[in-house]
């Protein structure tokens, strides 16, 4: 067994002369314990806030989006679908027609955000699993019928009631306004609720789905705002964004979600690393409690180290004892404080321990990224040897 770890294995655990000692150390592996317990937790939990985030895109919006550069509507002929369908990567796609407009029912009437979508985007959303009254339908072979937002159906008046009547939709006709008859400048059209579902307040209070066709013929308008795209689970979804920007080259722009939703993807990651950051900092300061103790230990040994001084054993050999004393104190406490974060994570992930109340889900969320533990266990590690490496060398030096 090599020599200076023996000795430091057996000064971690034999009793000290001064019980401070003992306690100092105790202290030490605690608080690197808590310290490496918080980031595992913390991140873990930023971690689950991300996905969830990103599941509630995924539920209504789709992975990529084609728009005009600078026109708001285009002809769905001039997009080669055929050939964006066959490119590697690429599952299925839907055309849009999304604008704003107004909606009434009863006495009560908002400013709503209409999005019409083909056959498809009811099978490349996940738009059914978020739906909490009614059902996910846009057509059948009588009418079509609207998915509204939770939001949207409560400001209505329409949540809850068993048998809705139609709304009214209208919006504005551009050009200018008749004096003699100002209706017949808006559109106007009705159409019958189907479902109602509750994703975020994001979506929830703006959005109405109906069917494309619906739009087109609500707002005269046989054109369309954006084809949106769902990406084959697994494929990169930034090569995929690539081939079809590719293909369609400047004649039209390629977005993805990430881009779109980016403010809210941008704030989720810094407040992730900045919380990372602040508990790194935390971890500096308990870890010198570290030196502390390496420091009453190297004073408690002064005879032992004068000992093995006259055995001949040299000044490396020495430092070494204390430097993987400080180490062995770091690496205990670093391993126990993930181990508890790992379990209690677990824990909350399959069998729930902390409740969302009047969230989207009913436990908090966390999800464990190995590499992110790998990256915790080495900053944890770093730091020990930084706290334990220079006062071992500065300190030796003076007893000696």
């Amino acid at each position: 067994m090599n020599f200076p770890f023996y000795i430091a294995k057996r000064y971690l655990v034999a009793k000290k002369s001064q019980n401070a000692i003992n306690i100092i150390s105790w202290i030490s592996v605690i608080s690197v314990g808590i310290g490496s317990f918080a980031l595992v937790v913390v991140l873990s939990a930023f971690n689950g806030l991300e996905g969830l985030v990103e599941s509630l895109f995924e539920s209504f919006d789709s992975d990529l989006r084609i728009e005009a550069p600078e026109a708001k509507y285009f002809n769905a002929e001039d997009v080669p679908l055929e050939e964006i369908s066959s490119l590697p990567g690429v599952a299925n796609y839907t055309q849009v027609l999304k604008e704003v407009c107004g909606a009434r029912y009863g006495e009560r009437q908002m400013v709503i955000k209409m999005k019409g979508v083909d056959d498809s985007f009811l099978s490349m959303s996940m738009l059914d699993s978020n739906i909490i009254q009614g059902e996910a339908k846009l057509k059948d072979e009588e009418r079509d019928y609207a998915i509204l937002g939770y939001g949207v159906a409560a400001d209505l008046g329409l949540l809850m009631q068993k048998q809705p009547e139609d709304i009214t939709l209208f919006a504005p006709k551009t050009g200018k306004v008749n004096p003699i008859n100002p209706m017949s400048s808006v559109y106007r059209k009705r159409i019958h609720p189907s479902g109602v579902f509750y994703l975020s307040p994001e979506y929830d209070l703006q959005y109405i789905v109906v069917p494309l066709e619906f739009a087109q013929d609500f707002l005269e308008e046989d054109r369309i705002s954006s084809i949106e795209i769902q990406a084959e689970k697994g494929a990169d979804l930034y090569e995929v964004q690539e081939s079809v920007a590719q293909l369609l080259k400047d004649d039209f722009k390629v977005i993805s979600r990430y881009q779109f939703n980016e403010i809210i993807y941008k704030t989720n990651r810094t407040e992730k690393w900045v919380t990372f950051l602040i508990l790194l900092f935390i971890l500096m300061i308990a870890a010198f409690n570290i030196l502390s103790s390496l420091s009453m230990l190297i004073i408690e040994k002064q005879k032992d180290i004068s000992t093995l001084s006259y055995l001949g054993a040299p000044m490396s050999t020495i430092r070494r004892i204390f430097f993987f004393e400080g180490m062995m104190i770091n690496l205990a406490g670093a391993l126990g404080g993930m181990l508890l974060g790992i379990v209690l994570c677990l824990l909350q992930e399959y069998v729930g321990l902390i409740r969302l109340e009047g969230g989207i889900v009913e436990y908090y969320p966390v999800e464990l990224k190995g590499i992110e533990m790998v990256y915790i266990l080495i900053t944890v590690l770093v730091i020990g040897f930084l706290t334990s490496w220079y006062p071992v060398r500065q300190l030796t030096r003076k007893v000696i």
